[in-house]
């Protein structure tokens, strides 16, 4: 999960991930320097929104509708339309090829527990790209009433091994287990199914596969599965393309990818850094936007481009390796980022990094959205916890509307 490199200058919000074929990036400022968007609220009748400090030089932006055919249609309709019964409709999803040009934000948040009324009212404010919850899947089916278009994936935990047995059967027992959980939360647009698994070369073949039959289970009842699941810094470009007969089944039945993208000790380490065995990229990652290298080296030529879903995404001191102090989540590296000038605070600073990932996923038109981790952070998700922060978010997500 990436050696220890020197970490890529901090970008701006004016400075955008382009493709190779595209002119150099800009230089950034250098780490000493503050971050060119601070966001401060003011009040504008009963709507709080951001007011841009002189620092940044605004560009005029057009609307570029993320979840419409493209070209886009003149009246957009819906992506989720929720019937009496609770059972969402997905319309169209995004598969526009890469584009400079910014649409809406595509920041929405993980859920561990609904615990805190500031959850739902971002929901109801920002209404956001994506929501996801982990077994607390309730508050979903309000997510859907109050917003529409958001796109919902839900997880339900499970201690079950992979990697042994026959890998079809395997994937019958795992959706065996919990469809009563499933079918009791219709309003989850896609279900994710084991967390963060790491096959490598050896079991890659056969979690293949094993996704493969859970999708294919999952549409005998109706519901829609996002695949994949890795951990950030994984699999190799190698080992994915040993995943790819699972993205086809994912793609004939209306699936998704969904894909885990951390960095630590900001956002932007190894941003820029090639995979083992491949050049480096400026607009491509080890860590953040790894993504990228999946589609551009190995789905897009074989005309699998597949909406992706990142279903967890921030800072997290798990990874090894780097530089930084030690932490888990983005409370720990408050100070850190104060010093290095990524904004006056911890709560700005991280923002100001998200603002960044978000600049760049909204550049790929099969990105449907991502979800920091987390809210609802109890336990030992304490430092991750962004429930302070989401009054923050709903202004950064208005302000990009």
């Amino acid at each position: 999960m990436g050696c220890a490199a020197p970490q890529a200058p901090l970008p701006t919000r004016a400075v955008v991930a382009i493709p190779p074929t595209a002119s150099p990036v800009a230089t950034a400022p250098p780490p000493t320097s503050p971050p060119t968007w601070t966001p401060v609220a003011v009040e504008q009748g009963a709507v709080a929104t951001w007011e841009v400090l002189p620092t940044l030089t605004v560009t005029p932006r057009g609307f570029i509708p993320t979840r419409t055919p493209y070209p886009p249609t003149p009246t957009p309709t819906p992506l989720v339309t929720v019937t009496p019964f609770g059972i969402p409709e997905i319309g169209p999803l995004p598969t526009r090829p890469p584009t400079l040009a910014l649409g809406p934000s595509k920041l929405g948040i993980h859920v561990v527990q609904n615990n805190d009324p500031a959850i739902m009212e971002f929901v109801r404010q920002a209404k956001p790209a994506v929501v996801k919850g982990v077994d607390d899947l309730g508050f979903l089916t309000e997510v859907e009433l109050v917003s529409p278009w958001t796109v919902t994936v839900g997880r339900v935990n499970d201690n079950g091994t992979l990697y042994a047995g026959n890998p079809e059967e395997e994937a019958q027992n795992y959706v065996a287990r919990h469809i009563d959980k499933y079918l009791a939360n219709r309003a989850v647009d896609y279900w994710e199914g084991p967390n963060e698994p790491d096959p490598n070369m050896e079991h890659m073949g056969w979690y293949a596969r094993f996704e493969q039959e859970r999708v294919r289970q999952m549409a005998r009842y109706g519901l829609r599965s996002a695949v994949g699941g890795f951990a950030t810094g994984v699999p190799e470009l190698h080992e994915f393309e040993l995943f790819v007969p699972a993205i086809a089944t994912a793609k004939e039945y209306n699936g998704v990818l969904s894909l885990h993208e951390y960095s630590a000790p900001t956002m932007t380490y190894l941003f820029g850094e090639g995979l083992p065995g491949y050049p480096d990229y400026p607009d491509r990652g080890a860590l953040t936007f790894r993504y990228r290298w999946y589609y551009r080296e190995i789905l897009e030529p074989a005309g699998l481009v597949i909406p992706l879903i990142i279903t967890e995404a921030g800072v997290d001191g798990i990874i090894g390796g780097r530089p930084g102090p030690n932490g888990g989540g983005w409370r720990d590296f408050g100070d850190y980022w104060v010093q290095q000038g990524w904004g006056e605070d911890g709560g700005t600073a991280f923002l100001n990094q998200l603002s960044w990932y978000d600049d760049g996923v909204r550049q790929d038109g099969y990105v449907i959205g991502f979800t920091v981790f987390t809210a609802g952070g109890i336990a030992q998700w304490g430092s991750y916890d962004i429930n302070p922060l989401l009054p923050q978010f709903t202004l950064y997500v208005l302000s990009q509307k």
